[in-house]
């Protein structure tokens, strides 16, 4: 699987995506070793807290079916609807702090795939996008 897939994958899930607050609809798409890919979406609530970032649906589907050692790639894509004067279209996003301890937290060196389109992809480990991530 390239990067462009997946971010592909990612792109697809940001349509599946509960977002009536913010407008700022959030796809990922989760690779594991095996080959299979795992999807998610954000879910905002009327309780900004209890709002679930794509990144964290993509990982926690991974894991529930049997892949909490396999995760290897993670692609994250963005679409802005434009309130509040904001860019409309797909936007670079990287994952937020809580994601990335998240993401962390099942392997170093998951690689981080984001872009506003297949062909203009950053690609980072989480570990240089959280240089001091921890376990217990």
């Amino acid at each position: 699987m390239n990067d462009k897939l997946l971010f592909r994958r990612a792109k697809s899930a940001s349509g599946l995506a509960y977002a009536p607050y913010s407008g700022f609809r959030v796809g990922a798409a989760a690779l594991t070793a095996s080959g299979e890919i795992f999807e998610g979406a954000n879910v905002e609530n009327s309780s900004y807290g209890a709002t679930v970032c794509a990144e964290r649906v993509a990982v926690s589907n991974a894991v529930l079916h049997g892949h909490k050692d396999g995760i290897v790639a993670i692609a994250i894509a963005a679409f802005s609807d434009g309130r509040d004067h904001k860019p409309s279209g797909f936007v670079v996003a990287h994952p937020c702090g809580i994601c990335r301890q998240f993401i962390f937290e099942f392997g170093a060196d998951i690689r981080i795939i984001v872009g506003k389109d297949e062909d203009h992809l950053d690609v980072r480990s989480i570990s240089e996008l959280l240089p001091q991530g921890f376990r217990l």
